[in-house]
């Protein structure tokens, strides 16, 4: 089936590392993002608390989920990885994970990891989503 590869202008290009900040499988609509940090478009972390950089991967995945023509949602799996024990970080991101998804509620996994892409990355967001499909109206 075909792909589309999506990078948007505003966000961190990293297509020199052969990545995408998402791919659209056409054939189904399903759309898989990236890992989304808190990142600028210089790969510079914007934030430094773990509600920062929530909402700074929160507002990158709106960029790359609009350029696939999707929202928050069309939103179906989210792994969200937290640098350290999860459960020490959930109380500062599950706000900003409820008021952005309201009430889609995704499928949702929670990983405590060791390291992340730069010593400052926090948090980074990961989904699959789907893009919406055209309804004709008679």
């Amino acid at each position: 089936m075909p792909t589309q590869l999506l990078n948007p202008p505003v966000l961190y290009d990293a297509s020199a590392f052969g990545m995408s900040q998402a791919v659209v499988d056409l054939g189904s609509g399903l759309v898989f993002v990236s890992g989304q940090v808190a990142w600028d478009v210089d790969a510079k972390v914007v934030g430094k608390t773990y509600a920062e950089q929530t909402k700074k991967a929160l507002e990158n995945l709106s960029v790359v989920l609009a350029s696939a023509g999707a929202s928050a949602a069309e939103v179906l799996s989210l792994r969200i990885y937290m640098r350290g024990e999860i459960a020490d970080h959930l109380e500062a991101c599950v706000p900003q994970l409820a008021s952005y998804f309201g009430a889609a509620r995704p499928a949702l996994t929670g990983i405590g990891v060791a390291s992340l892409a730069t010593p400052d990355t926090l948090v980074e967001i990961e989904v699959v989503a789907r893009v919406p499909t055209k309804t004709s109206t008679q």
